[in-house]
């Protein structure tokens, strides 16, 4: 059986991947909120002033379905949140390099963008089909 190093490489990323998604989701479940986070729950902002805070941006886009191994950079960045033009670009160019997505998780392969992003995101992110990509 013949198994090369990136082959191995691979799984190993990938493995590695789902072990900081696990623990990272396990990690969230099992912390007690900080008591004085309370107070901070509510942004608002002084009169004249925008709002800092990553739900009152996050409120301006509306997320939607989209297949990563298909969507051009402009809908890449209008239906994935914290996705800009440059990391949607970003995606679609490491697509074209190395071929069709297998997973969300693969995202995380792309400069720029983080496990956060996809979480947050991982219900809007369709990997379409696989059958004609290249091989790593």
């Amino acid at each position: 059986m013949n198994i090369s190093m990136k082959a191995i490489a691979t799984v190993l990323q990938s493995l590695a991947l789902s072990l900081l998604l696990v623990g990272g989701a396990h990690a969230a479940t099992a912390r007690a909120p900080h008591p004085a986070a309370a107070n901070k729950a509510a942004v608002v902002a002084a009169p004249g002033k925008k709002a800092h805070h990553a739900s009152a941006r996050a409120g301006k886009k509306s997320p939607r379905k989209v297949d990563i191994n298909s969507a051009d950079a402009t809908t890449l960045h209008a239906s994935l949140l914290n996705i800009g033009q440059s990391k949607a670009e970003a995606i679609v160019a490491w697509r074209k390099q190395h071929g069709a997505f297998r997973s969300a998780d693969e995202l995380a392969q792309v400069k720029g963008i983080g496990l956060k992003t996809i979480e947050r995101n991982r219900s809007w992110i369709v990997v379409g089909s696989v059958a004609g990509a290249a091989h790593r």
